[in-house]
């Protein structure tokens, strides 16, 4: 994933937008990097944050930045590429960061090679990377935002882009399908882009509205002037509410703690496990739906598991599995005394390798745990995301739904037979996954309800459904099949954010 905060200010903005990246530091732990604009020039940094916060990282040139009184910047949190990078071409000096993945880059760069249009720097592993890509293709147009435009419609995946020119113009964009947030906020002094409204109101910022999507935005201080209109239809990433998403954010409206409340809710109408002692969220993410879960219920909520945060860092991220499960096991501590003898629900955002939970339930049994049931946010995921980077697997069989209907139907089985949660086929693979798992019970919630939860219309629900309303009954020719035939209960009131 990744994520990305950019500031134009009338004031000095270097703690806007170091504090405003710092606010993304969940979604990524593989770069960080800040550039800005001041003295007649840009300055710019980047870190291998792997091992260490952003913040720790940049503590250092945060103060040297600050010295120099820049009026505008950027700042990324990747998990793919070095961000930002600098640009010189026809189109002027800039500084550009991107979130999204683009599953035609090989190519994007074939294109651009052939037309004698670009040439770059490979790193060490072979690899181009996206950013450089996405620079490419906007300096093959005549201006900025004709470029900002070409990328949206030349990438298959996603992208959207934070663009820092000179004196103080920011430019914004919004993926095709807006797949991935960008929301604008305003104070006295300037304007600021961010992909989650969390990093706004402590620095003084009121959210103004979400970019639409393919939308294109001129930011300066004095100002935002939309270059390219809302191109449409709308596909907004569900798994950010029910897992990516930070609690105090808020997409189209739509709180995302809020959300997990009605998600855990519409759990425990839907599945109840009326005899359990306790409910739990595994931290962090399973606890907004655990507390729904609990409200709906009326059953305790207790915290059976703590997290220990100081130094571990999201046990997804690590490409090793080995090491995933070495961190996720050792960052949550268990509390024997809520565990002996409780029959317990665990609510958690999803599973998808289902390595993790496995250990957990084992070892909660191993603590005395009577029976543990899990309840999950979301249906089964039973398609790899062709839209953003999810995750680091490589393939779709490291999904445990596509390892058990492997194991059902064979090689060559079609996956959308275990779609429907009143069908034999998904029951069978549910109740497959419970026995691998070694739980009293599980079940997820229906797809309905969690659309429902969200409570907005344009969603991508892809990685449950295999279809996105980006075009009527496929994948907007994002999906790897399309991409390989293509050319280069009702929910509560909205909680509002801010």
């Amino acid at each position: 994933m990744g994520g990305f905060f950019g500031a134009v200010s009338r004031e000095n903005c270097a703690a806007d937008v170091f504090y405003g990246t710092d606010y993304h530091s969940h979604l990524g732990t593989h770069r960080g990097g800040m550039a800005f604009w001041a003295g007649g020039k840009f300055h710019r940094t980047i870190h291998d944050i792997s091992n260490a916060p952003f913040r720790t990282r940049f503590e250092s040139d945060f103060a040297a930045f600050r010295a120099a009184e820049p009026c505008s910047g950027v700042g990324s949190i990747s998990d793919t590429d070095d961000q930002p990078l600098l640009f010189f071409s026809h189109l002027g000096e800039y500084a550009i960061v991107t979130v999204g993945l683009v599953n035609n880059a090989k190519d994007l760069v074939k294109h651009l090679m052939n037309n004698h249009q670009a040439n770059f720097s490979a790193l060490q592993s072979g690899e181009i990377t996206q950013t450089e890509i996405i620079a490419g293709l906007i300096n093959t147009q005549d201006s900025i935002a004709e470029g900002l435009h070409y990328v949206q419609e030349m990438v298959r995946g996603s992208v959207s882009i934070l663009l820092l020119a000179p004196e103080g113009v920011l430019w914004a964009a919004r993926d095709r399908f807006g797949r991935t947030p960008i929301c604008l906020g305003k104070k006295d002094a300037g304007f600021a882009a961010t992909f989650e409204t969390t990093a706004l109101p402590n620095l003084g910022y009121k959210p103004v509205r979400d970019l639409g999507p393919g939308e294109v935005v001129k930011i300066t201080s004095s100002g935002v002037e939309t270059v390219l209109p809302p191109q449409g239809p709308e596909a907004l990433c569900s798994f950010l509410y029910v897992y990516y998403g930070y609690p105090a954010s808020a997409y189209n409206g739509q709180n995302v703690e809020a959300v997990r409340y009605r998600c855990g809710a519409a759990l425990a109408r839907r599945s109840p496990a009326p005899d359990a002692d306790s409910v739990a969220g595994i931290p962090d993410s399973g606890v907004g739906h655990a507390l729904g879960y609990s409200h709906e219920s009326g059953t305790t909520y207790e915290r059976p598991y703590v997290k220990y945060t100081p130094t571990w860092p999201r046990s997804f991220m690590p490409s090793n599995q080995d090491e995933r499960q070495r961190i996720a096991g050792m960052k949550l501590v268990p509390l024997p005394q809520l565990i002996e003898g409780k029959k317990i629900v665990f609510c958690d955002d999803s599973i998808v390798r289902g390595t993790q939970l496995r250990d957990q339930v084992k070892r909660l049994f191993d603590d005395g745990a009577k029976e543990v049931h899990a309840r999950i946010a979301c249906p089964p995921l039973l398609f790899a995301c062709p839209f953003i980077n999810f995750s680091r697997s490589k393939s779709e069989m490291d999904l445990i739904t596509r390892r058990i209907i492997r194991d059902l139907d064979g090689e060559n089985a079609d996956p959308a037979r275990y779609r429907d949660p009143d069908g034999l086929p998904y029951q069978t693979m549910v109740d497959r996954i419970r026995e691998r798992l070694g739980l009293t019970s599980l079940a997820f919630n229906h797809l309905p309800d969690l659309v429902a939860a969200i409570g907005v219309k344009g969603l991508c629900t892809y990685c449950w459904s295999g279809e996105d309303p980006s075009m009527p009954g496929g994948c907007g020719g994002a999906c790897p099949h399309c991409a390989a035939k293509a050319a280069p209960a009702a929910p509560e009131p909205p909680v509002q954010q801010g």
